[in-house]
C-alpha cells in the first residue's frame, strides 16, 4: 500500500502543531484519509511523544478504526471520532489536541452547549464572511466511555469542515484536506484566547471602577 504522501503532510501538521505545545502529556491525536486506498486513513499511534518525529508515528486503519497492516502499535484512544467523520462527511483530515485555551472556554461555556463567536475577523477561516454571520461551536459533555462520547460527538458532525469542544477535554476539527484542517484548528485556538483575554480584561477594570 502506497501512502507516503500522506504520511509525510499528516506528520508536517504534527510537526507544526508540536512546535504550539499542544501536545502535552503524549494527548491529542490525528488522522488523515489514504486516497490510494479508499476506506481508509492514517491516525497516530498510542500514548507516542508526538514532539518526535518516528517509524511508528502513525498507523493505517480501516473506517471502523481497526489496523489494516500487521502492527504491535494501538490506534489512538479517540479514534471513533474520526471514523464518524470520515464516514459521514467528505473531509480528509481531523486533528484533536488539548490546550489550556480550549480546556478552560469549554469550561466557562459548557452549561450553554456552545460557544458563539461573532464581528471577529478569524470567523472566515469557517467560510463567515457576512456582516452578522455567527460562528457556533458546540461543547459536549466528555463522556469517559468512548463509544458514547462519539455518538454525542457525530451528530454535530453535518458538514464536510467543523469543530466540536469536548468539555475539559480538547477540540476535534475536520476539513476537506490537511490544510483546511489545520487552518481552522489555528482559528478556533486564536478565538479562544482571544475570549479568554478579553474577559479577564473585562474583569480587571470592573475590580478597577
Amino acid at each position: 500500500m502506497s501512502y507516503q504522501r500522506e504520511w509525510e503532510e499528516l506528520s508536517g501538521i504534527k510537526g507544526e502543531l508540536a512546535e504550539r505545545d499542544w501536545f502535552m502529556g503524549t494527548s491529542g491525536n490525528l488522522a488523515i484519509k489514504i486516497g490510494s486506498v479508499p476506506g481508509s486513513f492514517l491516525v497516530t499511534a498510542s500514548g507516542k511523544d508526538k514532539r518526535k518525529r518516528t517509524a511508528e508515528d502513525f498507523l493505517l486503519v480501516d473506517l471502523d478504526g481497526n489496523p489494516l497492516e500487521e502492527t504491535k502499535l494501538k490506534p489512538s484512544a479517540e479514534t471513533l471520532l474520526h471514523t464518524h467523520i470520515f464516514k459521514g462527511t467528505q473531509a480528509a483530515c481531523s486533528l484533536h489536541v488539548h490546550t489550556v485555551a480550549n480546556n478552560v472556554v469549554s469550561e466557562l461555556y459548557g452549561d450553554q452547549g456552545e460557544i458563539t463567536f461573532k464581528n471577529q475577523e478569524l470567523i472566515k477561516a469557517f467560510g463567515k464572511w457576512g456582516q452578522d454571520d455567527e460562528l457556533i461551536i458546540p461543547i459536549i459533555p466528555n463522556y469517559a466511555d468512548i463509544p458514547i462520547l462519539a455518538r454525542a460527538f457525530s451528530d454535530h458532525v453535518t458538514k464536510d469542515a467543523g469543530a466540536v469542544l469536548i468539555r475539559n477535554h480538547g477540540i476535534t476539527v475536520w476539513g476537506r484536506s490537511g490544510f483546511e484542517a489545520k487552518k481552522l484548528l489555528e482559528a478556533c485556538e486564536f478565538l479562544f484566547q482571544y475570549q479568554l483575554s478579553l474577559l479577564s480584561l473585562k474583569n480587571t477594570v470592573q475590580l478597577q471602577s
